[in-house]
């Protein structure tokens, strides 16, 4: 049942996907990753060093990541368009939740080894992980920045400059490892590095897995609290009731609203929802919103009953 008079209102706001030159950054990040992955890899397996191995695992998700947000990003710039009523801006969620997982496999499997390790620990070169080490952290400063550089502020990108971050406390892990093998002969020290390796991973990958489960199962943005918003909408002048409140994360930095509003009789309805928009969006910087408002029932107003 519904009221004669009763108005909806969609204030749609585009999501805009990441620029061209954002991609291109995160290519320039992709491909410096990629190489020194690859001499990190040639280096570890010479070496015999797990903690070089283990931080080329940590470089590979670290390009998945990028690789992934290149991909999402190309799917997310796609306008909305048949079943996809709001584009595909999640492929960056699910990427990242991808990410996350990939992280926490790796992390396992190091941290075993690593295990073994320990227990019967190899001879390591130490002089050439300390080398490659510090080779990877000069790498990981230039992906970092070059990461900084990417305008958009999404959940991949976030993601892929954490783990290069984490990427570099690695490799300077794996120079002093080196530095130790090669200075005290304490074999034990490139084990040991791994573990701290596979730590960092798992908290990585932890806190991806978090962010974008609350995406897909719909929670409040962090930083907005929908009780504050509810309250706000109801104490604004005019407003009788609000109810079915709903505020969610279409995808990272694209944060919506619907809600029911009921007005008095005599309440413009036009005039109130305008309002409550310019509210929402100063206060919350919500601007993507959907307000049905409506006269309280038993305004006398008349009823349209369904067919």
């Amino acid at each position: 049942m519904a009221a004669a008079h009763a108005h909806g209102h969609g204030h749609s706001h585009s999501h805009a996907p990441a620029p061209g030159a954002d991609r291109r950054w995160l290519a320039v990040a992709l491909g410096l990753i990629l190489a020194f992955m690859a001499v990190e890899v040639v280096a570890g397996l010479l070496a015999d060093s797990l903690a070089l191995l283990s931080d080329a695992a940590h470089m590979l998700t670290d390009a998945s990541s990028i690789a992934l947000a290149l991909v999402a990003a190309r799917l997310a710039a796609r306008p909305p368009a048949g079943g996809f009523t709001y584009g595909l801006g999640r492929a960056e969620i699910l990427s990242a939740q991808v990410n996350g997982a990939s992280l926490l496999v790796l992390a396992g499997v190091i941290a075993w080894e690593a295990v073994q390790r320990l227990g019967d620990p190899p001879d390591v070169e130490g002089l050439v992980v300390l080398l490659v080490g510090l080779a990877g952290a000069g790498v990981n400063v230039a992906a970092a920045w070059a990461l900084s550089r990417a305008e958009r502020r999404s959940l991949n990108v976030e993601g892929a400059r954490a783990h290069v971050l984490a990427d570099l406390y690695a490799s300077l892990g794996a120079a002093l490892a080196g530095l130790l093998v090669l200075t005290t002969g304490f074999e034990r020290a490139d084990g040991i590095v791994a573990l701290l390796v596979a730590a960092l991973m798992v908290r990585s990958g932890f806190s991806l897995l978090g962010q974008a489960t609350r995406v897909l199962l719909e929670a409040s943005p962090r930083g907005i609290d929908p009780d504050a918003v509810g309250r706000a909408l109801a104490s604004h002048p005019g407003v009788t009731e609000v109810h079915d409140l709903h505020v969610w994360e279409v995808t990272s930095g694209f944060p919506a609203l619907s809600a029911h509003v009921l007005v008095p009789a005599n309440e413009d309805c036009h005039a109130r929802r305008a309002e409550l928009e310019r509210l929402l969006s100063e206060r919350f910087g919500l601007e993507h919103t959907t307000l049905q408002v409506e006269h309280e029932a038993g305004s006398g107003l008349l009823d349209i009953k369904p067919r």
